[in-house]
């Protein structure tokens, strides 16, 4: 993703600071929220039905909701992580998409109107569309 973002002003500020921070944005999506949430999200989809499940998924959840505070705070009345839309933002629905299996995901006002705000953007539903494509036509 860096390296893809290097090649675009619209993807990475072009100025140190700003490739720094989407830089860092994108390290936190991957290394400090998604694993947080991967490990609930993998309690509730494959060991649901596991006798030790139910005992592990409150400090799953704890660890996940804390990551995502984090997001929420920093976020607060910002609409994208920096002040405008970068790859930053791409990896960070990406990684706010994984809990889709559960509907109260994100409780948070301002964490659901980010997502909607990044997934609602026309490159990202050209890009779902055109992903999603090959499996539709599968099922058809």
């Amino acid at each position: 993703m860096i390296h893809i973002a290097e090649k675009s002003d619209a993807l990475m500020p072009s100025d140190r600071n700003g490739r720094a921070r989407t830089s860092a944005w994108i390290f936190a999506a991957l290394n400090s929220v998604e694993p947080q949430i991967q490990n609930l999200a993998e309690l509730d989809l494959f060991h649901a039905r596991e006798a030790w499940a139910p005992m592990r998924r409150p400090m799953a959840l704890e660890a996940a909701q804390k990551r995502l505070a984090a997001v929420e705070n920093w976020l607060g009345n910002r609409d994208y992580l920096e002040d405008r839309f970068t790859a930053a933002d791409l990896m960070m629905t990406t990684v706010l998409r994984i809990p889709r299996h559960n509907r109260h995901r994100l409780r948070s006002a301002v964490l659901k109107a980010y997502l909607e705000r990044c997934e609602s953007r026309p490159a990202f539903q050209k890009a779902m569309a055109d992903h999603l494509r090959p499996f539709e036509a599968t099922a058809a």
